[in-house]
């Protein structure tokens, strides 16, 4: 794969297909994140999962909560907690407007994908507000909605 000069390969880890579901993704931001060297080798053999994770603040800082990370087979008294709090990397800039957008407007931060940029292990996550049961219901009908029609002209260039 030839990519231009400073462009980065992305290669997903690991994605929260659940999370757009669960909420309205209002605006997402790309953090890094501190991780030990048996977490990293973990990671680079695919065994990382974040759909149960959030993201809360703390002391004006972001931590992720319930990612887990499987322990590196061959990492003897050194190997991490698998669901240990990890704190994510953004400025402070990104911080504030965070922090000020969670306690005056209700909105929560997801975890929605993790992926390499370049040699670094990067977390999308996203400001959200949670739907409600009847939303939901409305993405299962469009869903169904769209699925159907795919089906049909499908069907109609069979014949």
């Amino acid at each position: 794969m030839i990519l231009e000069k400073g462009i980065k390969e992305m290669k997903i880890i690991c994605q929260n297909k659940k999370a757009s579901f669960e909420y309205f993704l209002l605006d997402t931001f790309e953090a890094g994140i501190k991780l030990k060297g048996t977490e990293i080798k973990s990671i680079r053999q695919g065994m990382c999962n974040i759909n149960d994770a959030y993201v809360i603040m703390k002391n004006n800082r972001p931590y992720i909560l319930n990612m887990f990370i499987a322990k590196y087979e061959h990492g003897n008294i050194f190997n991490h907690e698998e669901l240990r709090t990890r704190e994510l990397l953004l400025n402070k800039h990104e911080c504030d407007k965070l922090v000020s957008k969670i306690n005056l407007d209700g909105l929560t931060l997801v975890a929605t994908k993790a992926y390499f940029k370049g040699s670094l292990v990067k977390i999308e996550i996203a400001l959200a507000r949670g739907k409600k049961l009847h939303d939901k219901r409305e993405a299962i009908k469009e869903r169904d909605v769209n699925r159907n029609m795919d089906k049909m002209i499908k069907d109609s260039y069979k014949y």
